[in-house]
C-alpha cells in the first residue's frame, strides 16, 4: 500500500476516534446537566382546580428553575374536570381543592385507574363584598340563608335594603361543591345565582357591584387588596368573627377551610415523584406561604 494512503488512514481512523469521543463526552455533559429525573420524563401534565391554578403555577416555575430540561403545563377548569383528565389518561396529575366523589372512584376503578390523594396545602375560602358595603361580618347560618334564600335582602344583615347578587362558581369547581357542603349543608343554591367560570370573575364581579358577594380562595382575595372587602365569619351567633389568615386557618378558627389535593393515577415516580415531592419539601411549602395559602399539616 502506498504510504501516504496509510498516513491517510490512520488519519481517519484517529478523526473518527476523536469525534466518537467528543460526542460521548457531549453527551455525559449534557447527562450532567439534566435534572435527576430517573425515567427521562422531560414533560409534566398538570390540570383541575382554578383556586390552585396560581398556586401550582408559582410551584412549576420554581421547580423548572432547578429541573431546567422539565416542562411543567399548568392548567383549571374545575376540580371536577382535572379528575376526569385524570381518569381519560390526559393529565399527569390532578390539582383538586375537594375530595374525589365516590362516582368519580366508581367510574376509576371501571378504567383500571387507582386514584392516590396527596394533600399538598390547606385553604381558607374568603368571602367578598364590595369595597362599599357596610356589612364586615356573618354567621355561617347568615352566609347560608344569602345563597339559597330568594328573599333575602342587605338589610336583613346590616347592609342596605338592596337585593343581594350571589356570585358562585360553576357547578365542576371544586370550591362550589365545598362551599354547598359547608355553608349550603348541601342545600341548592339560588336558582339565579351567577356561575362565574373563574375566580377572577368572582373578584371581578365583586369589586364592581355593589350589591354583590362570593366566595374565592384566600390567596385570591389578598391578591385583589383593595378591589373586594374580605367579610369576617362567625361559627355562630356567639363566636367570634374571623378573618381568613394563615394563622386562623392553621389554628382552625376560621371556619370554612380545607385541604388542597394532587391526585395521581399510579405511585408517583420520576419526573412525577420529584415534582410532587418538592411541592411538599420545605421549599415548596415555603412557595405556599408566599402564594397567599396555607401550609399542609403533616
Amino acid at each position: 500500500m502506498n504510504r501516504s494512503i496509510q498516513d491517510n488512514s490512520r488519519k481517519n481512523v484517529i478523526i473518527v476516534f476523536v469525534l466518537a469521543l467528543a460526542l460521548a463526552i457531549a453527551a455525559l455533559t449534557g447527562c450532567s446537566r439534566r435534572s435527576n429525573i430517573a425515567d427521562g420524563q422531560n414533560s409534566i401534565t398538570i390540570k383541575g382546580s382554578d383556586t390552585m391554578v396560581h398556586l401550582v403555577s408559582n410551584w412549576a416555575e420554581a421547580f423548572m428553575n432547578k429541573n431546567p430540561d422539565v416542562e411543567v403545563s399548568v392548567t383549571g377548569g374545575g376540580s371536577g374536570t382535572g379528575i376526569a383528565a385524570l381518569l381519560n389518561g390526559t393529565t399527569d396529575i390532578c390539582a383538586a381543592s375537594r375530595k374525589i366523589k365516590n362516582k368519580e372512584l366508581d367510574l376509576a376503578l371501571q378504567k383500571n385507574v387507582n386514584p392516590r390523594e396527596i394533600a399538598v396545602a390547606r385553604d381558607g375560602i374568603a368571602v367578598v363584598v364590595h369595597p362599599d358595603n357596610p356589612v364586615d361580618e356573618l354567621t355561617l347560618d347568615q352566609l347560608g340563608r344569602i345563597f339559597i334564600d330568594p328573599a333575602a335582602r342587605w338589610s336583613d344583615f346590616g347592609g342596605p335594603d338592596e337585593k343581594i347578587v350571589v356570585l358562585s362558581r360553576e357547578s365542576s369547581s371544586g370550591t362550589y361543591v365545598f362551599f354547598q357542603e359547608m355553608v349550603l349543608k348541601k342545600k341548592d343554591y339560588l336558582q339565579d345565582a351567577k356561575l362565574l367560570p373563574a375566580t377572577s370573575a368572582v373578584i371581578q364581579s365583586a369589586s364592581t357591584d355593589k350589591t354583590a358577594i362570593g366566595y374565592v380562595g384566600l390567596g385570591y382575595a389578598l391578591a385583589a387588596k383593595d378591589k373586594v372587602k374580605i367579610v369576617a365569619i362567625k361559627a355562630d351567633a356567639e363566636s367570634p368573627a374571623v378573618l381568613p389568615s394563615d394563622d386562623t386557618v392553621k389554628s382552625g378558627q376560621y371556619p370554612i377551610a380545607r385541604d388542597l389535593y394532587f391526585y395521581v393515577g399510579l405511585e408517583p415516580k420520576g419526573a412525577i415523584k420529584q415534582f410532587v415531592d418538592f411541592c411538599l419539601s420545605a421549599e415548596g411549602q415555603a412557595v405556599v406561604t408566599d402564594a397567599g395559602y396555607v401550609v399542609v399539616q403533616k
